[in-house]
């Protein structure tokens, strides 16, 4: 059984910290990353006037000193909006990718420990799914479930369960096969115990760097859905739903929509610069290096 922590990639601290020190840039995600969760969980203090909150005396004021990002057609400040608005990213992208990522690699592991007709269906039915493109199938599903938190959450989800069960599947083969697997079965292990508690643990360092990199990916996709109206509802502040809005007003009051496109651009950025960063620390020959 001692050949199951041979097997085991390293993602310990230690492994991590190399990757970051030779992955200069990786830092620059992962400090963007931490400001713009950290604005998120603190919006409250943050946020200098209520996001909600209707000024029409101030409607598509420029960014001043009283409003440091401009206001919108409603005179609400854009700064605060923007601000509430990383919340509501964070919040359906982490959730999204956790649901996908659990459903996903449960998928995948049974199929690929299990193999045959039964993995041929269930591979078959995953690459229907993958035939559509991500948006356009989280678009169908968002249409048919209606616009609010919840369906936006499960339209992603869906869109990315297919990803993880292959990114779990293909390893699951492999290891199958492997001497302590065998070990498992002959020391009496059930079929349960062996995929989660000795191939599960061997490959979930891949599904972790991959939950990284499609984050930004759900992230992208509810800032898409929100701007064709099927994301939350107002008067709720999501960045996709201010692009909307400000698409209406884009050559009068540019802010509106070049603010909100920056902050997905910063989210996104981060979100890759940390994957790839911890893509190196899970991939061996990278640590030789």
């Amino acid at each position: 059984m001692s050949a199951v922590a041979s097997t085991t990639v390293d993602m310990r601290p230690g492994g991590l910290w190399l990757a970051f020190r030779h992955n200069k840039i990786a830092w620059v995600g992962l400090v963007l990353l931490a400001l713009i969760v950290f604005v998120a969980i603190f919006a409250p203090w943050l946020a200098p006037h209520d996001p909600l909150e209707q000024n029409i005396v101030a409607r598509l004021e420029p960014p001043s000193a009283e409003f440091l990002l401009g206001t919108d057609s409603y005179g609400r400040d854009v700064l605060s909006r923007l601000i509430y608005g990383a919340r509501i990213s964070l919040f359906v992208g982490f959730v999204a990718i956790l649901i996908a990522m659990v459903v996903g690699t449960t998928i995948g592991v049974i199929a690929g420990y299990i193999g045959g007709l039964f993995d041929q269906i269930v591979m078959g039915v995953l690459d229907v799914l993958l035939a559509f493109p991500t948006l356009l199938l989280g678009l169908m599903i968002a249409a048919m479930l209606g616009a609010s938190l919840e369906n936006l959450i499960i339209a992603i989800a869906v869109t990315e369960v297919a990803p993880f069960a292959r990114v779990a599947r293909a390893p699951t083969i492999t290891l199958r096969q492997r001497d302590f697997v065998e070990a498992s079965r002959s020391y009496g292990c059930g079929p349960l115990r062996i995929m989660f508690r000795h191939i599960l643990p061997n490959m979930l360092s891949d599904v972790v760097v991959m939950s990284s990199l499609w984050l930004a990916s759900a992230i992208r996709t509810e800032a898409s859905l929100s701007f064709i109206g099927l994301g939350v509802p107002p008067p709720a502040a999501t960045w996709g739903g201010m692009i909307r809005e400000g698409f209406e007003n884009i050559l009068d009051a540019w802010w509106l929509a070049v603010f909100p496109s920056l902050a997905i651009l910063a989210t996104v950025l981060a979100l890759n610069l940390l994957g790839d960063a911890l893509r190196d620390a899970s991939d061996p020959r990278t640590r030789d290096r």
